[in-house]
């Protein structure tokens, strides 16, 4: 893993992060990135051994524009994916930029590019470490399904109105 600087004090990172589309070559860089922020909660090498597969970023996704970055002074601090129908595949933040903004600047940017793609509704299979964030979006929970990656287990699935909700503001409430 390359070196990091730790990220700022300040809790406006934000303010700073810049999102943009995943260039390609990225998506080792991107797929460490989701390991970190799964590795985060605590999960064991199990878990962490089976999830594999759904915490990949291909670049068959970079290429087809389905995959945002945000970005800090060139350092990766986290990742969205979008899929063509608008259900948000992935979305990882860094432990470094985790309760700084950088969630809610992703997942604006993913509500933005589900819209381009002409989506009304996205759908959202999250972790449930990470449902909390998902409700402060303005997402509504609809049911448990089954998880992607582990089988048995199930997941908080939310589903965000495209059509009426507003974007999310990218500062912090």
């Amino acid at each position: 893993m390359p070196s990091r600087r730790p990220a700022a004090s300040s809790r406006t990172v934000a303010s700073d992060i810049a999102i943009r589309p995943a260039r390609a070559g990225e998506g080792q860089t991107l797929t460490a990135l989701c390991v970190r922020a799964k590795a985060h909660w605590g999960y064991d090498a199990e878990f962490m051994r089976l999830s594999q597969r759904s915490l990949t970023v291909s670049e068959q996704a970079i290429a087809e524009g389905r995959v945002l970055v945000a970005e800090r002074e060139r350092l990766l601090f986290g990742m969205a994916q979008v899929a063509s129908d608008g259900e948000l595949d992935k979305m990882f933040v860094d432990p470094l930029g985790m309760g700084r903004g950088v969630g809610r600047a992703l997942f604006a940017a993913s509500v933005a590019l589900a819209r381009t793609f002409g989506a009304r509704r996205m759908a959202i299979l999250a972790d449930p470490n990470a449902a909390p964030f998902y409700e402060r979006m303005g997402a509504r929970f609809v049911s448990q399904a089954p998880s992607d990656a582990i089988p048995g287990r199930t997941l908080p699935l939310y589903e965000y109105d495209l059509e009426k909700e507003p974007t999310p503001r990218e500062s912090n409430p």
